[in-house]
Parts: C-alpha cells; structure tokens; sequence
C-alpha cells in the first residue's frame, strides 16, 4: 500500500503538475481561439455565399436577355460558374438551360412567383445547395442555386489547419511547461535532496544558492536554519566534552577518597589515623559540593531562551538587593558598598538574580580578607543602564580578559580555587538573553570589574 502512494506521489510530482497545467491552459486558449476563429470565418463565408447569389439573382432578373434566351445558354458555362438558373412560372412550371441542371424548388419559390412575397432564401436540404428566388413580374421568379460543398470544404480544411496548429501549440506549451518546472524547481529539488541528506546522514553542510528569486531567498533560509542546528549541535557537543573534563577531575578524587576508606575499612589493613580520616572525609564533602554547583551550572546553561510567555516586568533593584543578601551570608569578612538607580525592564528576574549572584560571588572568591566590594547600578541615559561588580583581587590578566566569559574556562590563577568555570558563563547567557552584553576589564581598586549591560528604562 505505501509503495502504490508512493508511486502514486511520483506520478503526480509537482513538476508534471506544472506541466499538465501549462498544457491545459494552452489548450483551452487555443480551443477558445480556435472555436472564435472558425465561427467568424464560416459565418462570413456563408454571408458572402448569400450576398453573391442574391446579387446574381438580382443581375439576372434585370437582364431580359437572359431572361428571353434563358434556354440558350451554353452548359459549359453554367458549370464552370457552379450556378444553377431557371425561371419559376406561378403555374409551377421551371425553365431551365437545356444542358443544365435546374435548380430546387418548392413552395417557397413557388410563393415569389405568384408574387406572394419579393424573394426567398434558403438552404435545400437534398441537394446542399442555397436557392433564392427572386419575383420577376407577370407570374415568373428567378431561381438561382449554388452549391454549398466548395465552402464547407474549406470550412473542413480551416478546422484541419486550426486542429493541427492548436496540437502544435498545445506540444510546444507542455514542453515550455517542463523546461519551466525543471528550472523553476531545480532549488526546491535541491532542498529536498538537502532534507533527505540531512534525516539520513546528519549532514548539515549549506547547499548552493543561485538567483536571487523567492527560491534563492528560500535556500538562503534554509541554509541559515542549517547553519543554526550545526551550531547548536556543536556547541551540544562542546558542552558535553567540556562538562566530561571538567567532571573528571572531581570524580577522580573522589573515587580516590573513597577507595581509601573501604581499604581502611577492610578487615586485617592498618588502621587510618583519625585525623587522615578526618581530612578526607572534608575532602569528599568539597568534591561533593563541588560537584553539585558544576552539575547545577551545567543545567542552568543547559535551559534555552525563557519564552515570551514567561516574561515579567522586572525591578533591577530588588533584582540586585536579593543578590546581595544571598551573597552577603555566605562572604564572611568581604563587606558591599552598594549603590542602585532605579532601572526597569523585561524579563526574567530568576536568571537575572542567577548572573548578578554569580557576579558578586566571583568577586567574594577572589577578594582579600577584610575588603570591599564594589556594586553599583547606573542609568547610562542612552536606553540601557550598568551593573558594576568591582573587587579588591589581583584582577584579571590581559591575556585572559578575552576568555573570561567562555564555558569551563579558567585562569592559572583561578584554577587552585573552588568553582565549575561556569559562572561567568551563565551571567553571559542571561545578558543575552535579555538584549544585553557582558564586559570583563580592571578596576579602580585594581581587582576585576564585571560589567553587564542591559536595555530598559528609568523605575
């Protein structure tokens, strides 16, 4: 059944649709024009059919000559002429050429010889001929017939030509039809092939672009929707390598640790010292942590862009001041000078409280003992304003200024303290999210200073 639709699909494509329907409308252009010229041209052969006999009829009435010697004319010339003459007396009788065939009559000639009426025309029937008859006076009608073969002759020879002709026609607009479809459709061939190709193999390269037509605009889509899911899976799969590397090392000491207690544990091993026992059971309980934020931030990245259903009219400033009461229970000695504009946008406060969070976490991480650090959030009066995270640390090297916003990357310096590496980039991908962007640069004080920049308004 599903190769009979099959079949059915292609049989029917839309190639030989477009052809089939460049045929059908040809050809009824063609019958229409067709049918319009052979109605004109018969009408007009049988209207000069009509206007030539009654001239004759008319000619010959007003000759007596022909009228007196009407016997007398030559058979050869009545043939030659296709007409057939005779007078109709009102007693019936017809006078006719001794060697030529006397024309059809009837009641309706024999109607114009009594003088009943001036004359009659018409069709006789069983010898496809046109009569007329003309009154003459003192009882007698010319009658006059032609044959009508010589014209329906060249009626049949017109429909020929026009049949011909219109098959012609009805050929060259299937093939035009074709060679039409075949490049008209060539791109949407390709992007099919480029589907196919994709479902079967994964292969996300671009296809070509030709023209610039609503079909090169398609395939421009279609490659920019390509380019995105390549995108998308490559950085899937930097994730999932960076997040292995980065799980490694945790796991690693962790199984260490672990391994070291059931040893301890076994019957017959020495006994571990208490306080070797106590320092490795301090050691799981960070790993473990440490393992929970990285698993944590690894999900927070993971999310896609919040919908536009979820988004919310967001206070920047309660958005900070709950940043900093979270930030403040765990900063020990570090105090916060803080100072915040009013400042209102659209958005997601969760994600936008996650990025500040991270923000002032990062700078309680690398301030000294006893120090300040520094928040401050200021309209810029151009339709955006700042968030400001300065601390009192070593700051950031410029080599590193570049990189500090990137997934699992870590300075020399960073890397014998705690943290995933994933922070700062889950503050990048909430500026993003909400239209703004991120700045890493040194501080007054000399430490680092984190910068987010947002669209909005004054609160």
């Amino acid at each position: 059944m599903q190769r009979v639709q099959e079949r059915r699909g292609r049989r029917f494509s839309l190639r030989r649709r477009v052809t089939l329907l460049a045929a059908m409308c040809v050809a009824g252009a063609v019958a229409l024009v067709s049918l319009g010229a052979y109605l004109t041209v018969r009408e007009n052969l049988y209207q000069q059919l009509d206007d030539s006999l009654t001239e004759r009829a008319m000619a010959a009435v007003r000759s007596p000559t022909v009228q007196d010697r009407l016997q007398e004319i030559p058979g050869a010339f009545l043939v030659s002429s296709d007409i057939q003459i005779g007078v109709l007396l009102a007693n019936g009788n017809l006078v006719y050429p001794k060697d030529g065939t006397p024309p059809p009559t009837g009641p309706a000639e024999l109607e114009v010889a009594k003088g009943a009426v001036e004359s009659r025309l018409r069709t006789d029937p069983a010898t496809d001929t046109r009569v007329i008859a003309v009154n003459t006076g003192n009882g007698e009608a010319m009658v006059l017939a032609q044959s009508l073969a010589p014209t329906k002759q060249a009626l049949a020879e017109l429909s020929l030509v026009l049949f011909l002709f219109g098959g012609a026609g009805i050929v060259v607009a299937a093939a035009a039809g074709t060679a039409v479809a075949r490049a008209g459709l060539g791109p949407v061939e390709r992007l099919t092939s480029a589907t196919e190709r994709v479902a079967r193999t994964g292969d996300l390269r671009p296809i070509p672009v030709s023209g610039d037509d609503e079909l090169a605009r398609l395939t421009h889509s279609f490659n920019t929707m390509l380019g995105a899911v390549a995108e998308s899976q490559d950085r899937q799969r930097r994730l999932v390598a960076d997040a292995g590397h980065e799980l490694r090392t945790p796991l690693t000491s962790l199984r260490t640790n672990l391994e070291l207690l059931l040893s301890a544990g076994r019957r017959g091993a020495p006994e571990l010292p208490e306080h070797d026992r106590a320092e490795i059971e301090t050691d799981i309980r960070a790993q473990l942590d440490e393992l929970t934020q990285l698993i944590g931030d690894l999900v927070e990245l993971a999310r896609e862009d919040q919908s536009q259903a979820e988004a919310e009219r967001v206070d920047l400033v309660d958005v900070v001041e709950r940043a900093l009461d979270r930030a403040k229970r765990r900063a020990g000695e570090i105090q916060f000078d803080s100072e915040l504009e009013p400042w209102v946008l659209t958005g997601d406060s969760s994600a936008l409280e996650r990025a500040v969070l991270n923000l002032l976490d990062n700078a309680v991480k690398f301030s000294p003992p006893g120090s300040t650090v520094r928040v401050r959030l200021r309209d810029l009066a151009d339709g955006s304003a700042v968030i400001e995270v300065a601390d009192s640390g070593p700051g950031i090297a410029p080599e590193d200024l570049p990189r500090v916003f990137d997934r699992f990357y870590r300075s020399s310096e960073a890397r014998t303290l705690p943290g995933s590496g994933l922070g700062l980039a889950i503050v990048k991908q909430a500026a993003e999210r909400h239209g703004g962007t991120v700045y890493a640069g040194r501080a007054p004080e000399g430490g680092a200073l984190m910068t987010i920049r947002l669209p909005g308004v004054p609160g």
